[in-house]
């Protein structure tokens, strides 16, 4: 009897597990129709069938003319990748909907058919068919961690345990915001130094592999033996005609192994991490992108509600720093064991005396979020301000590095041509 029983208990969490699946695989289909006037109508929607599409057509009094399934891109599908901002508009999305009274199912489907990047709608009507079963909201996205972070989850499950979902939603869309206004700061300050050098060095090669052996010719047609800076390019050159493969090789190489070595090796990961933060100029940037961050994130989970410890959990991979992530850590540890969150953060050594103090006084008031969050817009600030004065101060830098690397290259290819005019002479 307790075999059958068993076997029964398995028979059902097996037929329950292959219906969720059935679920949670649905297609788009694109119909067209006449309404009740005679006049042409045409959508999309996603279901398992194109029956059930037909059938939600004719109970909305329109009649079906076809309904077949959307075609998929030649090349893969659009959107292959589901970004930080796709979640940050999903949850402005998500926040308006339930603030305006609209029932959480119903507010999936409504920005669920919105989406343009189809990995983005297949997550979405994968979360709002759990949420159908019976799934709280926290447990449904807990299918998506890489997408919903713990932090995410955490938000959301003290938002409905307190029945403020609504306003965690609200919450959760601003801090995204802010981070990814921080984000693009930093991508911004970054982005230009980076390109501007990236063409320094393609000009550099497309110099050496085809015009400096056009000079080359030239000046060995008269027989003068060339200057010692000029012989050195010629020699560059030479190597890189017959090897750029090998140098393309290595430099894709090294960069493959520096990325594997960097995610598998938490002492190279460290080490990267203090160097990009002793830069002059950018590492300051990095430093008050963290604090920011870290005040953000911190400020938000304790305004949920969410015990300061368990944030601490939370914020640690916010910060966007692997020293500041150990940081971290080692002031969970302090507050685990009865220290003062303001002692803590003093003992890492890594945050200025301003933010200790105004922890502290936010401590001593009981309004910790409140000063959090006055830190957070300070160094949102900051970085704001430096990232804009970064350009100006990089420039004269940029430059030159450009000046010696191109402008080198054309003053070793002409100095051949005072000692050329002299033989000729």
């Amino acid at each position: 009897m307790a075999t059958t029983s068993a076997t029964a208990r398995a028979g059902v969490k097996t037929n329950a597990g292959k219906s969720r699946a059935s679920l949670s695989k649905m297609d788009t289909y694109v119909w067209v129709g006449l309404d009740k006037r005679g006049q042409k109508m045409k959508g999309e929607m996603t279901t398992k069938t194109a029956s059930l599409v037909k059938a939600e057509l004719r109970r909305q009094g329109i009649n079906p003319q076809t309904v077949k399934a959307k075609p998929k891109p030649i090349f893969g599908s659009a959107g292959s990748t589901i970004k930080s901002r796709d979640i940050s508009i999903f949850s402005r999305q998500l926040a308006t909907m339930m603030a305006a009274g609209v029932p959480m199912v119903q507010g999936f489907e409504i920005v669920a058919g919105g989406q343009t990047n189809p990995r983005v709608k297949d997550m979405l009507v994968d979360i709002k068919t759990e949420i159908e079963g019976g799934a709280a909201l926290n447990e449904a996205l807990g299918k998506y961690p890489v997408q919903f972070d713990e932090l995410y989850q955490n938000l959301v499950k003290a938002g409905e345990s307190a029945g403020v979902l609504d306003t965690i939603l609200d919450t959760i869309a601003n801090y995204q915001e802010n981070i990814e206004a921080i984000k693009g700061k930093i991508k911004k300050a970054m982005f230009y130094p980076a390109m501007v050098l990236s063409v320094a060095v393609l000009v550099s090669c497309i110099l050496l592999i085809f015009v400096i052996p056009q000079f080359e010719t030239v000046f060995s047609n008269f027989g003068a033996d060339l200057p010692a800076f000029t012989q050195m390019l010629v020699g560059m050159s030479k190597f890189m005609v017959s090897y750029w493969w090998l140098v393309l090789a290595w430099v894709i190489g090294a960069v493959v192994v520096l990325r594997v070595i960097y995610k598998r090796s938490t002492k190279f990961q460290h080490f990267v991490g203090r160097s990009m933060l002793r830069l002059p100029v950018i590492g300051q940037v990095l430093r008050q992108s963290a604090m920011a961050r870290f005040s953000r994130t911190l400020g938000v989970t304790f305004k949920a509600g969410v015990p300061l410890v368990e944030a601490l959990d939370s914020v640690a991979g916010a910060t966007g720093s692997v020293v500041y992530n150990d940081a971290v850590k080692r002031i969970r540890e302090d507050v685990a064991v009865g220290h003062q969150l303001q002692l803590a953060i003093r003992q890492t050594g890594l945050f200025p005396n301003m933010v200790v103090q105004m922890v502290a006084i936010g401590e001593e008031s009981g309004a910790l979020d409140t000063m959090l969050f006055k830190i957070a817009e300070f160094y949102e600030q900051e970085v704001n301000n430096a990232v804009d004065a970064l350009s100006s101060l990089l420039e004269p830098f940029i430059m030159i590095i450009i000046g010696i690397i191109v402008g080198g290259m054309v003053v070793g290819m002409y100095l051949p041509i005072f000692k050329l005019g002299s033989v000729v002479g």
